[in-house]
């Protein structure tokens, strides 16, 4: 269950950032006891993968941080999250220094699939939310909203390696937000528009 736990949050981290939880994972396998990837997984904290995701994270932190880029980003990386969220999630339930899966070890692809769902939910609430707040905000909110979802990314990806039992609350604090955002920009927008005039306005609840 802990490891569960532990990769639906790695999984959802990789929703909003895909080499935030990769990197995370990497580092903490190679340099503590912490988490032992299986021998199938092992690749992932050598020092050319490391090297290679903080290549792409840098380029993944500028990149959403561009209005109009962001969203183009998001188009590519709406295979790359979902993806990384299965590679992440398949590596940590089977990890020996978690509750060790036999099980998930045997069955990878239970992982892999679980991993795609929830990281492309997390990677699919991005994307509805983003473009309405860079309208809303004219752009402005774009840099802010992605630096939030760098650090969210990251908490959760050590919420759910070292408190894996506060992932389900962590989750739900993220969707919500994801909500709250998308709301106050939609209100915000509808509000511009009846001050304009637009005959529109008065059709939206």
């Amino acid at each position: 269950m802990i490891a569960a736990l532990t990769g639906m949050g790695l999984s959802a981290a990789a929703g909003l950032n895909a080499y935030i939880p990769f990197l995370i994972v990497a580092l903490i396998a190679r340099f503590t006891d912490v988490l032992t990837l299986p021998a199938s997984f092992s690749w992932i904290e050598s020092w050319w993968a490391i090297g290679i995701g903080s290549i792409l994270l840098l380029a993944e932190v500028v990149l959403d941080k561009i209005p109009a880029v962001d969203t183009i980003n998001d188009a590519i990386q709406s295979f790359i999250r979902p993806s990384m969220g299965g590679l992440i999630f398949a590596a940590t339930t089977a990890a020996e220094s978690l509750d060790k899966s036999t099980w998930m070890q045997n069955n990878q692809w239970v992982g892999i699939v679980l991993g795609i769902v929830v990281s492309g939910l997390v990677h699919s609430g991005k994307m509805v939310s983003r473009p309405a707040i860079n309208a809303g905000t004219l752009g402005a909110g774009a840099p802010v909203v992605s630096t939030m979802e760098d650090g969210a990314s990251i908490g959760l990806s050590l919420i759910a390696i070292f408190i894996p039992v506060l992932v389900i609350l962590a989750l739900l604090v993220l969707f919500g937000t994801f909500f709250w955002l998308w709301r106050t920009v939609h209100r915000w927008r509808k509000t511009r528009r009846g001050r304009r005039g637009d005959p529109g306005a008065a059709a939206y609840a």
